[in-house]
């Protein structure tokens, strides 16, 4: 879970996100907030950058202007 620590810990640090770390199986890695899905290693057989993450996160938040 090292991945998903360095991510959970990036995601507080820049975001101010608690995210919630549930182990899983078989290579499963997805990020949902909201129940809507950001990101998924299966869909793209890789980890995600932290950026991409973060890019999906700051979508959802509403247009602070």
């Amino acid at each position: 879970m090292p991945h998903a620590a360095s991510l959970a810990d990036t995601l507080k640090k820049e975001l101010g996100i608690q995210p919630e770390l549930i182990r899983g199986g078989g290579g499963i890695f997805d990020v949902k907030a909201d129940g809507r899905l950001i990101y998924s290693r299966h869909q793209t057989g890789r980890f995600p950058e932290h950026e991409e993450v973060l890019d999906g996160f700051r979508k959802l938040q509403p247009d602070q202007t």
